[in-house]
């Protein structure tokens, strides 16, 4: 069941933050609804610098990040949250840690299957949405850190 909106009595800093929350969240429990919720439509993008990936608006981000990592046993913790933003902005920014479990559907609690796992820092723009009140990601950037693992559990089967 999807959780669009944990409260509607949030700080600019907690609700600009929730967009994030929002978007690992659907892809972690594979929830279009709550993903998508997260986004500023289909003016958006993704980048991947290290990978070469760039994907332009949110049908490209929802094939190629929650229809390939969301049926996957997934887990993204997001820390060391800062957030811009001016008082009575509808733009803002933030920057945050992830780490980022994955394993093969069904088999995150196997000690034996194979896991991928990513620590990287995001740098996300977001402006706010006067029609349904929440802030939307409008850019969001991975800068991989450092990785461990089998890469391919994130790869889809041949």
């Amino acid at each position: 069941m999807s959780s669009r909106h944990v409260s509607d009595i949030l700080t600019d800093h907690e609700a600009i933050a929730d967009a994030v929350f929002r978007a690992v969240k659907g892809l972690d429990r594979y929830d279009a609804a709550l993903f998508d919720s997260a986004f500023a439509s289909e003016d958006v993008t993704l980048e991947v610098p290290h990978r070469n990936m760039k994907l332009i608006g949110l049908s490209d981000i929802r094939k190629n990040m929650l229809d390939s990592l969301g049926p996957l046993d997934t887990t993204h913790m997001i820390s060391n949250i800062r957030v811009q933003v001016e008082n009575g902005a509808d733009a803002a920014s933030l920057t945050a840690y992830a780490l980022a479990q994955h394993c093969p559907a069904g088999k995150g609690r196997d000690p034996e299957s194979p896991k991928f796992l990513v620590c990287g820092e995001y740098s996300i723009d977001l402006k706010y949405d006067g029609l349904d009140g929440l802030w939307k990601i409008k850019r969001w950037m991975l800068d991989v850190i450092w990785t461990q693992g089998d890469i391919s559990v994130t790869q889809p089967s041949s």
